[in-house]
């Protein structure tokens, strides 16, 4: 079940990046995944072969731009600690 969960949310985050278009993932008996997008149409576009869940969700990861990463000030001033050690 965690493998499906993994899985549906990186489909999520893609949805979220690509504000909203209509991706899904399906799930096979053997424990693969594909992922469609549907354009209205009857038939949704198959948009990747049959994968094992790791190289799916990094498949999925790699369709649109991510969102860049929140840092805080106090990983900033650890970063820049870190920076002055190394010197």
């Amino acid at each position: 079940m965690a493998r499906t969960t993994k899985a549906s949310n990186a489909v999520q985050r893609l949805k979220e990046r690509s504000k909203g278009a209509a991706y899904s993932m399906v799930s096979m008996a053997d424990g693969r995944f594909f992922l469609t997008r549907s354009d209205g149409t009857a038939t949704p576009e198959r948009l990747s072969e049959p994968m094992e869940i790791d190289a799916f969700v990094a498949f999925v990861n790699s369709l649109e731009k991510q969102a860049p990463k929140k840092v805080s000030k106090l990983d900033q001033a650890f970063e820049q600690k870190l920076q002055n050690a190394k010197k």
